[in-house]
C-alpha cells in the first residue's frame, strides 16, 4: 500500500495556495539521502519556504519534493525525501499538519483476517 503521507503533503500545499499563504517545509536535514543547504540547517532541521514565487520546478512526488530555489544568491537543486519531511504549514499562521517520525517503520498492511469460530456441534446422549 502507498504511504498516505505525500498525499497529505500535496493537499495541505493547496489548501495553504488557496487561502493565499506561504508554505514551509520543516525537513530532517540528517537525512542521508537529502540535497539541502546544509549552512541554514538547525539543530539537524531545516525549514524550506516552498511558495511559487520562491521556487522553480516544485515536484511534490510521492518520494521525494523536488525544486530549484537560490540560497545566499546562488541556485541549487533541492531534493527532500518524503519521509525525511517532518512537517508542512502556513508561515502566516502555522496551520498546517505535523507528521510523526515514527510512523515511518511501521506496516501500513491490514491485519489478516480472522477465521470464524466454527460451530458448535450438538450430538445427542442416552
Amino acid at each position: 500500500m502507498t504511504s498516505l503521507k505525500p498525499y497529505l503533503i500535496r493537499s495541505i500545499y493547496q489548501w495553504i495556495l488557496d487561502n493565499n499563504l506561504t508554505p514551509h517545509l520543516l525537513v530532517d536535514a540528517e537525512n542521508a539521502d537529502a540535497i539541502l543547504p546544509m549552512q541554514f540547517a538547525d539543530n539537524g532541521k531545516i525549514v524550506l519556504n516552498i511558495r511559487p514565487q520562491a521556487v522553480e520546478a516544485l515536484s511534490l512526488g510521492n518520494d521525494t519534493v523536488e525544486f530549484n530555489a537560490r540560497f545566499s544568491g546562488k541556485p541549487m537543486h533541492i531534493i527532500a525525501p518524503v519521509v525525511a519531511i517532518m512537517a508542512i504549514y502556513a508561515k502566516e499562521n502555522g496551520k498546517g499538519m505535523v507528521f510523526n517520525q515514527d510512523d515511518e517503520d511501521i506496516d501500513d498492511t491490514p491485519p489478516p483476517e480472522k477465521t470464524p469460530p466454527t460451530k458448535p456441534t450438538l450430538r445427542v446422549v442416552k
